[in-house]
């Protein structure tokens, strides 16, 4: 294959793949065996072998390539001249009219800062092994900002663990303020601000003491807690903007395809298995455990290859009802986009998984949801021994003041918050049934209607009740 030929490859192009690149020494054969990130049409990066050796191998095509080349090329040497631990570069190309290339030294084993979190993020908040994943990403961010660089699209994954050594990625988002001096204090809190934006909520009092770690390897100013919190907030509005912006476009994330005659949206990696449930949702719900049935939607529990899921379908019920419906996102849409949100603030709901909207010239009609299956109980079944006493456990007290500070440091209102839409799990009460959900741009506009989520939760169990009565103390009563 010729490398230009990767442009009209696709997102999944047939491997593995031969290319013929050069270095000083002459051309020689790349074979390219596995894909690691694919932007169709531009860039392909993989691991293979060249010159009898793994590498790395990244693969720029398209109108772009040489801005793309010139960046990840720049950004490589600039880590490399300042001393900074990376890959090495074995040979890179930039050819007219094919692309470029960028073959480096392949990690074996290599673990990603990521994947290390992943594996200790379930832990109690903070916990000793949560803080050295941490402390080893400030303490790299901390000496790269020592020489006047920064990484600007700074995330767990761009720092790879290996033999005890860290190493840093991705030059195509090295940036340089003043090569070997230590880069100014407005970028490094703006930089900051990138890393602890993408960290859960739950670790923001412990900004300051995670902090020390980056002061020990780079003191050159003082950080101002408030001044770094402000961009903290800032990134982490414009990624919620960002990541919502994609959850009906196709992307890395999600499989899309959008037409007059529908919308289907899936989770990348559930596109296999969730495109057959969206073509059959309709036996599948003949066949389920109904818990809805009729009216404006159906919801059903079915089994897809051992695997327990939900799928919500919203009907139409008459021709007055769709004059109302066809013109307007479904409630299904709305559903989507609201648990992919709740999700990305790690506020516990199902994981959404797919979306259809049927259409016919772009005018609506029936649409369906599928979602994780909940096993856990709902809070009124959960906390049905405990109504006279009041003495429900403690720990799934103060999960439920979790779930309403989340709620209301979100400016986010349920619309129905009966007890039914709250379920137990895995330690934590999570919200279903989110067709009214709405995050607030204002106090003035959330305040009444956390009022009446507030309201509504507390009439699930009576008002001269022991629980009720225990809620009612502890429970938040305003959203000001």
């Amino acid at each position: 294959m010729r490398l230009s030929e990767l442009k009209t490859a696709g997102r999944t192009p047939t491997l593995p793949i031969s290319l013929v690149l050069a270095d000083a020494a002459g051309p020689a054969e790349l074979q390219l065996l596995t894909l690691l990130r694919v932007l169709p049409g531009q860039r392909y990066v993989g691991a293979g072998v060249w010159r009898g050796r793994p590498v790395l191998a990244k693969l720029l095509v398209g109108a772009k390539a040489a801005r793309h080349f010139q960046r990840e090329r720049d950004g490589v040497h600039l880590l490399a001249d300042q001393g900074m631990t990376t890959p090495l570069l074995l040979a890179e190309g930039l050819q007219e009219g094919e692309g470029g290339w960028l073959l480096f030294e392949f990690l074996e084993s290599a673990q990603s800062l990521g994947e290390a979190w992943a594996a200790v993020e379930p832990l109690p908040v903070l916990a000793d092994e949560q803080q050295t994943v941490l402390a080893e990403a400030l303490t790299a961010i901390a000496q790269l900002h020592s020489k006047g660089l920064w990484q600007e699209d700074l995330h767990l994954d761009n720092l790879l663990r290996k033999d005890g050594q860290l190493y840093l990625i991705d030059g195509a988002g090295i940036r340089v303020e003043q090569a070997g001096k230590p880069l100014s204090r407005n970028r490094v809190l703006e930089n900051l601000g990138v890393f602890f934006a993408q960290l859960p909520k739950a670790l923001e009092p412990f900004t300051e003491e995670l902090l020390v770690h980056y002061l020990l390897s780079n003191g050159e100013h003082a950080l101002p807690l408030e001044a770094l919190q402000k961009h903290i907030d800032k990134t982490r509005n414009w990624r919620l903007k960002d990541f919502l912006s994609k959850i009906g476009r196709e992307c890395s994330l999600f499989s899309v395809k959008d037409s007059a005659f529908g919308l289907r949206a899936i989770r990348r990696e559930e596109e296999s298995a969730m495109t057959p449930v969206l073509a059959q949702a309709d036996v599948l719900l003949d066949q389920s455990h109904l818990y809805k049935t009729g009216g404006a939607a159906s919801v059903g529990r079915v089994e897809v290859a051992g695997r327990p899921l939900v799928i919500k379908r919203y009907n139409i019920k008459n021709f007055a009802h769709w004059l109302k419906r066809f013109w307007r996102p479904s409630r299904a849409w709305h559903s989507w986009r609201e648990g992919n949100r709740l999700a990305f603030l790690g506020i516990a709901t199902p994981k959404p998984l797919a979306l259809l909207e049927r259409r016919c010239f772009w005018l609506r009609s029936k649409a369906y949801l599928v979602t994780e299956y909940l096993p856990g109980p709902d809070i009124i079944e959960r906390f049905a021994p405990y109504v006279a006493s009041g003495n429900a456990p403690e720990d799934e007290l103060q999960a439920l003041d979790l779930l309403f500070a989340q709620l209301l440091r979100e400016r986010i209102s349920h619309g129905d918050l009966k007890g039914h839409n709250v379920f137990w799990q895995q330690n934590r009460w999570a919200l279903i049934d989110l067709d009214s959900m709405c995050q607030h741009g204002s106090t003035s506009s959330f305040a009444p209607a956390f009022a009446k989520d507030r309201a509504r939760f507390m009439r699930n169990w009576p008002a001269e009740s022991a629980l009720h009565q225990l809620l009612e103390q502890r429970l938040p009563k305003s959203a000001e």
